[in-house]
């Protein structure tokens, strides 16, 4: 079993360069598609979260009530107000394609709900980013939507499932996989080969050839908002996975590393760089701790992991 440290030179060498030459956009573009009436804080927090991680920009994706007070939180915020209930599937869908022709990556989840039309507008969004062949990250109420319709994913191997022990369970269910050691593996082998990120007191990635078990310390306090932190910073290091793509594909002199590889890789890097942030946020406020003090520690916790560029 391969082991965090020894693939943290791998993880690195997907990370996108920050060089003299190049121009807004080229260190990522990361969509997050979420955010409803009720739920405004879990989309911002991933929105931040990729950039403060170092990618360039991103563009959060919401329902139109969600929009005002997302705008408020940060001048930072794209915010595109396109999951309307009001508007036809076929009228979303055709926005949706002509913004992820943009992107590197999408999220989808953080504060998407579990309303009809949102659920809806999720499944178009998937449909949407595997035939654009975008890596995606599925959590939160996106996973909602695969426990009630799992081909909604199945076999899309560029996407990345991030469950916490209840929504694990709940997927397990939904696949009619027990409870088990392997459990998780399984799940991966029954939802056609995607990755897997297992959330927990350690975080276990998984893949139907792999697991990585990510031990990285982090804070004792479980407060609301760090798995949107968490599936923010994977946007950023899966649009980095999409950025070493093209890059090798361009000529550049990059480590030979294989593309079924990039999603377990961002994964690791992801989960690292958020255990980090939580230890180091948990060490300076400690049962005060919230989530919006951990935006502050990303950039520090990638530094400390990966160095300063």
């Amino acid at each position: 079993m391969p082991t965090p440290r020894s693939m943290r030179s791998q993880v690195q060498a997907i990370i996108s360069p920050l060089l003299p030459e190049f121009h807004k956009g080229q260190a990522g573009r990361v969509g997050i598609l979420g955010g409803c009436k009720e739920y405004t804080g879990a989309p911002y927090y991933a929105s931040m979260s990729s950039m403060r991680l170092g990618c360039d920009m991103s563009f959060t994706i919401c329902a139109p009530e969600a929009a005002p007070p997302l705008k408020t939180y940060s001048p930072d915020l794209i915010v595109h107000p396109i999951l309307d209930h009001t508007k036809s599937t076929e009228d979303v869908r055709n926005e949706l394609r002509a913004l992820f022709k943009r992107l590197h990556s999408v999220v989808i989840g953080p504060g998407l709900g579990r309303d009809t039309s949102m659920q809806s507008f999720a499944r178009v969004a998937l449909e949407v980013a595997r035939e654009s062949n975008l890596y995606a990250v599925v959590d939160a109420d996106g996973l909602w939507l695969v426990q009630n319709d799992p081909e909604s994913v199945k076999g899309y191997k560029r996407a990345i499932l991030t469950p916490n022990v209840v929504e694990f369970q709940r997927l397990c269910d939904a696949m009619g996989v027990e409870a088990s050691d392997d459990a998780a593996q399984r799940l991966s082998i029954a939802l056609g080969g995607l990755t897997i990120v297992e959330k927990g007191q350690v975080d276990r990635i998984v893949t139907p050839t792999d697991i990585v078990i990510c031990d990285e310390e982090g804070g004792l306090k479980r407060c609301g908002g760090q798995g949107d932190l968490l599936s923010g910073t994977l946007g950023t290091f899966l649009a980095w996975a999409q950025r070493f793509e093209e890059r090798t594909e361009a000529g550049e002199d990059l480590p030979s590393i294989p593309a079924e590889r990039l999603p377990l890789l961002a994964a690791l890097g992801a989960s690292t760089v958020t255990r980090v942030a939580s230890r180091r946020g948990f060490a300076r406020l400690r049962r005060s701790m919230l989530a919006n003090d951990l935006l502050d520690e990303i950039g520090p916790a990638y530094e400390s992991t990966f160095g300063s560029t």
